[in-house]
């Protein structure tokens, strides 16, 4: 199991904080279930298989993009009538 360090990541990625929300919506994708991971997993956690992705350059915003399916329900879905006004 390699390392993964920040600056590995920042050679494929603007800057800290978009690494930031990059790896946190790729290991989400993984701890899910939903997304097969792009490298091999290793026994690693969530969060360092999204950084070694990133740090291969194989994760990027459009590839992240094309994999969410957003769908967006009300939070207090049971006090909200069809015109999703509060009941």
């Amino acid at each position: 199991m390699a390392r993964v360090t920040v600056e590995d990541c920042l050679e494929h990625v603007e800057n800290r904080f978009e690494l930031v929300m990059l790896s946190t919506k790729r290991a989400r994708q993984l701890a899910t279930g939903g997304k097969e991971p792009l490298v091999q997993w290793e026994n690693d956690k969530p969060t360092v298989v999204a950084l070694r992705e990133i740090a291969e350059g194989l994760m990027s915003y459009e590839f992240i993009a094309e994999q969410e399916i957003v769908q967006e329900e009300p939070l207090f879905a049971a006090f909200e009538d069809e015109s999703n006004e509060a009941v």
